[in-house]
């Protein structure tokens, strides 16, 4: 008894001190594999974040800028810290092992994408680590849909790992089409000894690549189950697609950050619009899982349940963000849930367990279609609680006075537009909607406060003005969408300013007990209208935010090259400062083993969608 008793104690004594240490680095991408993007350490807190300066940079030398290569950089990762080192991916689907307290390069692995294939963006928003005890692997998905497993000490391939360490996720999905446009952007999701993993897909024609989640073993690399995101012919699901529309239908595909409950053994899934994403005509039905926020049994891949975010979707309102794995106070009693944030404007909560939504959720009737050929869904979900942090709508005597020329390229813009409310389809004129096709929120996600029952949410108020028009003779499907005259067809001026009065960004705290804001501020400062002498307008933003025990929420995000902490208890910005670029990422924290300081991180690649600087800078921060 002496003996078992002694085992017991070492035993929890190890688990504790395993705990505490995960607690003090960020083994995970979003912190946890419920992606809370929540640290406990409070070293760096309200009454000293003031002092907060660079600890050391380093560059990736990964950055693109469109002219050697014909594709643009987007360095959009959240590093790792496990024992003491950093691991960091490359906007090339680079793997990088740094000294987590000096920045200093230990190793580095090259995948060696082909970098002038036409990819969208060169992006890779980080790893996934994984350790047996004995064995300690980090998983890497490229641009170009392989999947690495590479040993942490070295960074070298694991030869008894799929083919000479790593598997080719083409296989079986993507082997009857050209898979550009095919990879993985986001880490995969690790579970016991299994590897999850969703996939980018191309979405611009109906036929494609399937966007199956499938899973591997984490040592040999073997595939274990697939999830078919478009239910084949017999399986649950399937009758929501008419006349045989499901086969080889493409997208419909997880690109986003899968979110585990380790102790119930659930993955979420959260999915995309079916392709193409804005004519439907040739897939009508609700087109299950299309924008589905699905709860897989980890183990075996069986659904468990799932709800539809948009019936029939026009408008590539993607599902993009983590699902945050949160609990709610009801009647006293703790609910373990999962919160959905979505390009929308709405937060779904659900019972993580059966599905159940914690706040009531109707379906209310939108615009039909008038569109040839098109049948769009005649409802929508619409939760009633909490409200949406995002606009969803607007009126033409609500364009922009900001500037006398800002104003008048937008009245010339949208003369002759349709103003439409949400889920109104693109039709043959020009029609603005709100959200646009980036949100609302993006796959930067939303941050959880586990003490206050608190959700961060960042947003952004841009619109999109679109048309459809015919496709030529002979085409797959005859109508797609044209973009107005604006850069990358959004509903602002050629200076990127929103054609809608300001303000343009929020980051908004949700309580999620009550389903009410506890706070909302604007986000972001266009530095042209500032010297104008115009107040903050808020700004575009892509990236997430990451809450502390200190009491503070960091978030980059902006396209004004800040980076910012708020006191999460009021909102109120306690320190600001500027980076090399804008931080199209999401932070993270931790603390060094060597000195004990909180260090807190973000990658700084500006570019992306929404401006012309580029960067290769990871910066760390920590008190003097």
């Amino acid at each position: 008894m002496r003996i078992s008793l002694r085992v017991c104690v070492t035993v929890f004594w190890l688990l504790a001190g395993g705990i505490a240490l995960a607690q003090q680095e960020w083994p995970v991408y979003g912190s946890d594999p419920g992606n809370s993007k929540y640290s406990s350490l409070r070293q760096i807190n309200k009454t000293n974040v003031a002092r907060l300066k660079p600890a050391w940079i380093y560059h990736t030398g990964d950055v693109s800028d469109g002219t050697r290569y014909p594709v643009r950089s987007a360095f959009e990762a959240t590093p790792l810290v496990v024992d003491g080192v950093m691991y960091v991916t490359t906007a090339y689907s680079r793997l990088i092992a740094l000294d987590a307290e000096t920045g200093k390069e230990l190793w580095s692995f090259d995948p060696k994408i082909d970098k002038d294939a036409p990819h969208n963006l060169f992006i890779n928003r980080g790893a996934a680590y994984w350790s047996n005890g004995g064995n300690r692997r980090l998983f890497l998905g490229t641009l170009d849909g392989r999947l690495f497993a590479l040993a942490a000490k070295s960074g070298t391939p694991v030869e008894s790992f799929g083919s000479g360490g790593w598997v080719d996720l083409k296989t079986g999905v993507a082997d009857r089409f050209d898979y550009r446009g095919f990879g993985m952007t986001s880490p995969p999701a690790i579970y016991k000894n299994l590897v999850i993993c969703g996939t980018l897909t191309p979405d611009g024609e109906p036929r494609g690549p399937a966007g199956d989640v499938r899973v591997y073993d984490a040592q040999s690399g073997r595939l274990v189950w697939t999830f078919h995101t478009v239910p084949h012919a017999d399986e649950f699901g399937n009758e929501t697609w008419a006349n045989g529309s499901w086969k080889d239908r493409g997208a419909v595909n997880a690109w986003s950050i899968l979110s585990v409950d380790a102790e119930r053994g659930i993955v979420f899934l959260p999915l995309t619009s079916p392709a193409t994403d804005y004519y439907g005509g040739d897939r009508k039905g609700m087109g299950l899982f299309g924008d589905s926020l699905v709860a897989l049994d980890a183990a075996t891949g069986k659904r468990l349940w799932h709800f539809q975010t948009v019936h029939h979707n026009l408008w590539d309102y993607d599902i993009p963000a983590p699902p945050n794995l949160v609990t709610v106070t009801r009647n006293g009693n703790q609910i373990p849930a999962v919160a959905q944030i979505t390009k929308t404007g709405f937060t779904f909560v659900f019972d993580r367990v059966t599905g159940k939504p914690l706040f009531d959720i109707v379906e209310r009737p939108v615009p039909t279609s008038e569109v040839p050929g098109e049948q769009a869904w005649p409802t929508q979900p619409f939760p009633v609680r909490p409200p949406p942090y995002a606009r969803q709508s607007m009126s033409a005597d609500e364009l922009t006075d900001v500037t006398p020329e800002s104003h008048a390229y937008c009245v010339k813009l949208a003369e002759g537009a349709v103003f439409g409310q949400l889920f109104t389809p693109l039709g043959l004129k020009p029609t603005v909607l709100f959200p646009g096709t980036n949100g609302g929120a993006n796959w930067g996600g939303a941050a959880w406060d586990p003490g206050s029952h608190t959700l961060y949410v960042n947003s952004m108020d841009v619109g999109m003005i679109y048309r459809m028009v015919k496709r030529p003779e002979g085409s797959e499907i005859p109508y797609r969408p044209r973009g107005l005259g604006s850069p990358n067809s959004r509903f602002w001026d050629a200076q990127l300013h929103p054609c809608q009065k300001p303000p343009w960004g929020h980051l908004t705290a949700i309580d999620l007990d009550r389903g009410e804001f506890r706070w909302r501020v604007v986000l972001g400062v266009m530095d042209d209208l500032v010297n104008r002498g115009i107040p903050p307008t808020g700004t575009a933003n892509l990236g997430g935010s990451m809450v502390t025990a200190g009491g503070l929420v960091f978030i980059g995000a902006t396209n004004d090259s800040r980076f910012r902490a708020f006191d999460k208890d009021t909102g109120k910005e306690l320190w600001e400062t500027m980076l090399p670029a804008s931080a199209h990422a999401t932070p993270m924290t931790f603390l060094g083993r060597k000195s004990g300081k909180q260090y807190v991180v973000i990658a700084a690649g500006g570019g992306n969608k929404y401006n012309d600087t580029y960067s290769d800078a990871l910066v760390a921060f920590s008190l003097p």
